[in-house]
């Protein structure tokens, strides 16, 4: 019922804030006398947006296992396997979400976890990592990643990608078309102008979105933390002084597959100010829950 409400009341924020835009600038007006129908295309925006950012959500998974050559435990070959498979089924059971399908790639020490629905998600961590840290250390990043499936965090970043997307298509169509008319002078239809205008403008207003979209996704990492502290019992394990834990605190990715640009955006930027607010929580100064409400 939350993700319901969140994608009706986006799509209200959506139509209220380009209507507001729209009249500020006149737009509405130049679209009255020209003959542009802002309604059919907030419309096909909102079907563009919403729908590829809905579409990369549910193949999230099938693109994470091609792209990272994530192999899916089915049956675990030795006690390593079945130690990590074990692990995530008991974080999985206090997070209350079903079994995740638990996976091994081979590189550098990251983690990530990805999928439409929390209970068939995916939680994959990379050889490196499992090289480089000890149990109670991957036990942590394990916890930050199935909270991550528990906060729905997939979901939450499909819908805000979906928004920005709209405002991605549409914004750059009506730029297209003012251009085309008042720089290529197009009396009829759309000249050459509309298309090169839309294409240019697609890829600036695409990175500015992406970049909205990595600073929401960056502050749901402080409900992660929580999450697994939470599941863990301490935080202790997520702020190790090891060489291992401090590397890979600064190098996990959190892949959430929205788009392809988020799909390898690295949460780096606000290792420092989680450490500092999960050492606060060690030390008593800081409960899980106002931990969760943390910008």
């Amino acid at each position: 019922m939350k993700r319901i409400a969140l994608f009706l009341i986006t799509n209200i924020a959506v139509m209220v804030v380009l209507g507001i835009v729209l009249r500020l600038f006149g737009l509405d007006q130049y679209a009255a006398q020209s003959g542009v129908s802002f309604g059919g295309l907030l419309a096909f925006s909102a079907v563009i947006g919403f729908g590829g950012a809905i579409i990369s959500l549910l193949l999230s998974k099938t693109m994470a296992k091609a792209s990272t050559g994530a192999q899916v435990i089915t049956q675990p070959s030795n006690e390593a396997e079945a130690w990590l498979v074990e692990t995530v089924r008991r974080l999985a059971t206090k997070a209350g979400i079903g079994m995740p399908e638990v996976a091994i790639y081979e590189g550098a020490a990251n983690a990530f976890a990805t999928g439409a629905f929390r209970n068939s998600a995916l939680v994959a961590v990379s050889t490196g990592l499992l090289q480089s840290m000890n149990r109670e250390e991957v036990e942590a990043v394990l916890g930050h990643e199935v909270a991550h499936v528990a906060n729905g965090d997939m979901v939450t970043l499909t819908l805000i990608q979906g928004v920005v997307n709209t405002f991605v298509v549409f914004l750059s169509r009506i730029v297209g078309s003012i251009v085309d008319r008042t720089v290529f002078r197009t009396e009829r239809g759309t000249g050459p102008g509309y298309f090169i205008t839309v294409m240019v403008c697609q890829i600036v207003f695409g990175v500015l979105a992406s970049i909205i979209v990595a600073w929401f996704s960056r502050r749901r990492e402080f409900r992660a933390d929580a999450g697994s502290a939470q599941y863990l019992g301490s935080p202790t394990p997520m702020v190790s002084d090891s060489p291992a834990s401090a590397a890979s605190s600064r190098g996990v990715l959190v892949i959430t597959l929205t788009t392809p640009l988020m799909a390898l955006a690295p949460h780096t930027a606000d290792a420092g100010p989680r450490i500092t607010s999960i050492r606060l929580i060690s030390r008593g100064l800081l409960g899980t829950k106002s931990h969760i409400t943390m910008p």
